[in-house]
């Protein structure tokens, strides 16, 4: 298993600064600075180490997954064969590479893990189940539920 991250220690200028990002990535840094109460200068070196110490992972664009055709969600539990840390690490990095997994969790269940996967139809995913989930290493059995609407999705 990896190592638990460490924390990083943020005070109140950091948190709002993170904030006014989850609102609004596109801010500029002195539109940034005025909203938390800082001059560019340090505003920017606090921004900067954000990202240095991976508390901001990335930027990116809030997609309308309706406007793109890919708006089917399904949450797929999934039970291993094997629960050994090599099966997990196996599990994990293979999952990884498939595209339409858009979250993988290891969960503490009668199952290993909880994937959301997004796709553009029930027979695009069942594809992806069928042709890719399944087949991961040492998957035993997998179960599905369709979300019929998304009431609340964040994006971070």
């Amino acid at each position: 298993m990896k190592n638990a991250p460490m924390a990083v220690d943020l005070d109140s200028f950091d948190h709002r600064i993170l904030n006014v990002l989850a609102t609004d990535g596109r801010i500029t840094v002195t539109d940034l600075a005025k909203a938390v109460g800082l001059s560019k200068t340090p505003c920017q070196v606090r921004l900067r180490r954000l990202v240095q110490t991976g508390v901001i992972r990335g930027f990116r664009a809030v997609l309308d997954h309706s406007k793109t055709g890919h708006d089917h969600i399904a949450f797929t539990e999934v039970k291993l064969s094997d629960t050994r840390e090599r099966a997990l690490v196996e599990f994990s990095a293979a999952v990884q590479l498939i595209p339409e997994v858009e979250e993988c969790h290891m969960i503490a269940s009668s199952f290993d893990y909880l994937l959301k996967v997004r796709t553009s139809d029930i027979r695009r995913y069942r594809m992806v189940l069928g042709e890719k989930i399944s087949s991961l290493p040492h998957v035993a059995s997998t179960s599905t539920f369709v979300a019929m609407e998304t009431v609340q999705e964040n994006s971070s």
